[in-house]
């Protein structure tokens, strides 16, 4: 079936979904495969529990529903993921929805929450749902714009070469914005230079299709990428074309800071996050929302997901970032932890994924780091860090020696172990690592 045909077939039943234990009443489900599964097979369950079509791309599960009740309700395609990203397409370009697209090595998904909140004050906008944003996440996103929606805030992510491509072709994005660019993902990008570009590819498409970019005026990376386009420009330093100036106020433990003469007092955990806060207030004015206005959706808003969360238990004070880690958010959430006044601090951190043959190198920068900001206890989960210190197995002339004040821990059972035994009172603690090791298992024990 041709993508109009199968959009003539949305337009009346304008509810997808992907999983088959999930089926409302005249939804239409795409059966996607993985490395594991093949939804095909699962075509006809999803019509017995309420789908009214299910879109497959191999012709025997097609030809199974010739016998039964739901003949002529299995739609067969080439491919089911490239049907659902082209229907996604479709849908996006039939109703002209000003899109904002949003990528970022760090930060992407609290800015495009910030923004989605600011400029929520004048339209209504839609916007990525959690972290919704991939080869998946992002068709499905397009497909819940209705025609109430005068915006769209669409998240991207990517860990390897060529997908933000992939995604701003399905997206079209009007505007752009990417956070920062940094050392995350480089199993999958290959080098540092591969981030780059794989996240330059939205100004690419930008400059192909005459789009706009909102830029933070102070990364030297991306206005060196950010040639022949037209730049809204947001920043800390001094600059009279500036959408959105600020500069910081503190961040003990929430980030104040003062923009255009207004100070705003915010639920964020963390100084990195100005730069999310000017960009959200750049879009805002850029798209005639108040000052005030602006001002009231930031500091309303709070985070969530593990991210930049603070929270005060009965025993300590835990800042909480366990969604994800590479070194550029770690590096921030250390200094910042550092920067921080508050007695008696003790870091919980795991390992930071996806580095490939930069892991020894990156995880032994991190630990230098560390065992120079003075904390007071410092705990550390998974083996790239039992790495770094030294051992009779250790091969690496540069690895340390394990201080007092250091623990090392293969995995987060067993640091639920050593909090039931010792049972940390009176700490403000950083609990960050890539949501691999499950850190996020850990407030509710502290």
């Amino acid at each position: 079936m041709e993508t109009e045909e199968l959009y003539q077939i949305f337009t009346k039943h304008p509810e997808i979904t992907t999983d088959s234990r999930c089926c409302p009443e005249g939804s239409i489900f795409f059966a996607l495969k993985g490395g594991t599964f093949n939804g095909n097979a699962y075509a006809l369950k999803a019509l017995e529990q309420g789908c009214s079509y299910a879109v497959v791309d191999e012709p025997e599960y097609a030809d199974a529903a010739d016998n039964t009740m739901f003949k002529g309700r299995i739609i067969l395609v080439d491919n089911v993921l490239v049907a659902l990203q082209q229907l996604a397409n479709f849908h996006r370009r039939q109703l002209g929805t000003t899109v904002i697209g949003i990528t970022g090595t760090n930060g992407k998904t609290t800015t495009k929450e910030l923004v989605a909140a600011v400029l929520s004050k004048k339209f209504n906008v839609l916007y990525t749902q959690g972290n919704f944003n991939n080869h998946i996440g992002v068709p499905k996103t397009l497909l819940r714009l209705t025609k109430e929606h005068e915006m769209a805030v669409v998240e991207m992510g990517a860990n390897h070469p060529g997908e933000i491509k992939t995604l701003v072709n399905i997206v079209e994005p009007d505007y752009g914005l990417i956070t920062n660019v940094g050392r995350g993902h480089l199993l999958g990008f290959g080098s540092f230079e591969g981030v780059i570009k794989t996240k330059g590819e939205l100004y690419d498409f930008l400059r192909e299709h005459g789009g706009k970019v909102f830029i933070n005026n102070d990364n030297d990376i991306l206005l060196d990428i950010a040639s022949n386009l037209e730049l809204i420009r947001y920043g800390q330093k001094d600059n009279a074309e500036l959408y959105a100036k600020g500069h910081l106020l503190g961040s003990n433990p929430f980030l104040t800071f003062e923009w255009n003469g207004r100070e705003v007092q915010t639920r964020l955990i963390g100084a990195y996050n100005i730069d999310n806060a000017l960009a959200a207030a750049a879009i805002g004015r850029y798209f005639g929302v108040e000052d005030e206005a602006i001002c009231n959706a930031i500091s309303e808003y709070t985070p969530s997901n593990n991210r930049s969360q603070f929270k005060q238990t009965a025993n300590n004070a835990l800042i909480i970032d366990t969604y994800n880690a590479n070194p550029t958010s770690m590096g921030a959430a250390v200094s910042n932890f550092r920067n921080m006044k508050a007695d008696n601090k003790m870091c919980i951190l795991g390992k930071m994924g996806e580095l490939g043959k930069y892991a020894y190198e990156e995880h032994h920068k991190l630990v230098s780091e560390l065992l120079s900001c003075g904390f007071t206890c410092i705990w550390l989960v998974g083996e790239e860090f039992a790495e770094v210190f030294s051992s009779e197995s250790n091969v690496h002339e540069d690895a340390f020696r394990l201080p007092d004040h250091v623990r090392l821990f293969s995995n987060v059972e067993e640091v639920k172990s050593a909090i039931a035994v010792e049972k940390p009172q009176g700490k403000t603690i950083l609990i960050k690592g890539s949501n691999s090791t499950k850190l996020f298992e850990l407030p509710e024990l502290l």
